[in-house]
C-alpha cells in the first residue's frame, strides 16, 4: 500500500468560489423576495426577518471572502497537514466537506478545536491538483500499533 503523496498547494481567492456563494446569496435573495411578495404586500415579522438573514448572509459570505484572499500554503508532509500565511495554522487533519472536481471546500481542525475553512481551486496549480486531491483523500499513517476491534494489534508496515 502506498501513502499519499507529500505535497504543497497555494491557498487563496478563488474566482470560482466567489461565483457559487453569489450565486447561492442570490437563489436565497430571490427566495426572501417571492415569498415577501406573495404574503399579499402586508411585511409583517417572519418577512422582516427574512429579508435581514439574507442581508447577514450577503455580510458573511463577503467577508469570508475578503478573509480568504490572503496568499497561503497548503502543507502535506506525508503525515499532517498545515497551512502557512496570514494565519498560520499547524494541523492535525484535514477534510473534504465539498467536492466540485474542480473546486474543494476543505475544513482544517487543529489539535485545540480551531477550525478554518478554505477553498482550493484547480486552476491555482493544476500540475499539483491530482497529487492534492490524493492526499486529501488518503487515510491517515498510523504512527504505531492499532488495536482492532477483536483485541489483536496490527502493526502497520512503513
Amino acid at each position: 500500500m502506498h501513502s499519499a503523496p507529500s505535497v504543497i498547494y497555494p491557498v487563496g481567492r478563488s474566482r470560482k468560489a466567489e461565483r457559487l456563494l453569489m450565486f447561492l446569496w442570490a437563489l436565497g435573495v430571490g427566495c426572501v423576495t417571492l415569498v415577501c411578495l406573495r404574503s399579499g404586500g402586508e411585511v409583517d415579522w417572519r418577512q422582516a426577518m427574512l429579508a435581514f438573514s439574507a442581508v447577514v448572509a450577503g455580510a458573511a459570505a463577503w467577508t469570508g471572502v475578503l478573509r480568504s484572499s490572503a496568499a497561503a500554503e497548503l502543507q502535506f508532509d506525508g503525515q499532517a497537514w498545515a497551512i502557512t500565511g496570514g494565519a498560520a495554522q499547524r494541523t492535525a487533519r484535514a477534510s473534504v466537506a465539498l467536492d466540485l472536481q474542480s473546486l474543494l471546500l476543505v475544513r482544517l481542525a487543529g489539535p485545540a478545536r480551531a477550525r478554518r475553512w478554505i477553498w482550493l481551486d484547480r486552476q491555482a496549480m493544476p500540475e499539483r491538483w491530482p497529487d492534492l486531491r490524493r492526499a486529501l483523500y488518503a487515510r491517515a499513517v498510523a504512527a504505531g500499533p492499532v488495536l482492532r476491534p477483536d483485541g489483536s494489534v496490527h502493526h502497520p508496515s512503513p
